[in-house]
């Protein structure tokens, strides 16, 4: 079967919903839990590559010391030409191994239930191509991708312009939302995060239940995510062979 290596960095932010439709699309997950002291390993004999959220800030390094290695990672998954996604810290994870730069959004935190606003070069990406337009995503942040690394192509911009999707590299991509949410992750991120939240004006009991109002129309709007990522990892995993070798 396919194989993803999953790399968590918080034990609030697991690959949840996004986990459970790799899995019904037919891969099996390699969860690495960073943040206990999994060990990282190397990319050969994986088909894909998804690295998950927390709290910390991209370039962390001397707080959370895996973060260097998820980055090389990331950039020799790029290499290869492993598919791989980022979420949230995962998209300003790939976005520093590939060249960009990541810092606070000026605009502030993004919380909660956001429309994404995507682009015309949606048309044309493997990736996302099915979902193009209006819609809504889960955020949870408070940095964003300040450059995009040379080469990349915006996919959906936020209300103030922030990048929410991208294409980094021709098999790497990163979103800044959450498609593996759901309410009772948010309700997670609430308790463990309360600061974030309240750099808003938001409640957490609001934000939690317009998420779990909104369960159905979030599951129809990223479940096609998972699983045209899948089938790009399916088709690795039927080319693998030598290419490692």
């Amino acid at each position: 079967m396919p194989l993803v290596l999953v790399i968590q960095h918080a034990e609030a932010v697991p690959p949840a919903l996004f986990g459970d439709w790799l899995r019904e699309a037919g891969c099996t997950l390699d969860v690495r839990r960073c943040h206990r002291g999994d060990e990282l390993p190397a990319l050969k004999g994986y088909d894909g590559l998804l690295v998950l959220g927390g709290g910390m800030d991209a370039d962390d390094d001397a707080g959370h010391p895996w973060l260097p290695l998820v980055r090389r990672r990331i950039a020799e998954a790029a290499e290869a030409g492993v598919p791989t996604l980022g979420i949230c810290l995962g998209l300003q994870l790939a976005a520093l191994a590939l060249g960009g730069a990541v810092g606070r959004n000026p605009d502030g935190a993004m919380v909660g239930l956001l429309p994404v606003g995507w682009g015309c070069e949606v048309l044309l990406d493997p990736l996302v191509d099915r979902i193009a337009g209006d819609g809504r995503a889960v955020h949870w942040n408070q940095d964003v991708v300040l450059t995009l690394p040379a080469g990349a192509d915006v996919l959906a911009t936020g209300p103030h312009g922030e990048v929410q999707a991208a294409r980094l590299a021709p098999t790497v991509w990163g979103v800044q939302f959450h498609p593996e949410a759901d309410e009772a992750v948010v309700a997670a991120w609430a308790t463990e995060e309360g600061t974030l939240l309240a750099s808003t004006d938001l409640a957490a009991e609001q934000v939690i239940e317009e998420v779990a109002a909104a369960r159905a129309e979030l599951e129809a709007a990223w479940r096609p995510v998972a699983v045209a990522f899948a089938g790009m990892v399916a088709g690795r995993a039927a080319a693998r062979g030598g290419l490692w070798d």
